[in-house]
């Protein structure tokens, strides 16, 4: 499945995106365990909320980090990993 710049998009059903304190990490839980995300995708994944479009995670990560250069080919990727990976799925 591969994603549009207007898709919504959300954590997917029996998964969890959190903090995890002895990890010093993101992580995303899941029934069958827990994978520990890199900080760039824990900031990617943090504004997948069900509300914002992969165009406004875009903008907001493009803003944020703004001399990073080719950080949208990085965020892309980034979101269809996650999709492929069904950590997330399309809200809309």
């Amino acid at each position: 499945m591969t994603i549009e710049r207007q898709d919504i998009l959300k954590i997917a059903a029996h998964h969890r995106f959190q903090w995890e304190e002895a990890q010093q990490s993101h992580v995303i839980l899941f029934p069958e365990g827990m994978v520990k995300l890199n900080g760039s995708a824990g900031e990617v994944l943090s504004l997948v909320d069900g509300k914002n479009s992969v165009d406004q995670i875009v903008s907001a990560l493009k803003d944020k980090f703004k001399d990073v250069e080719g950080i949208e080919k990085d965020i892309l990727s980034m979101i269809q990993f996650a999709l492929d990976k069904a950590w997330i799925e399309k809200a809309n």
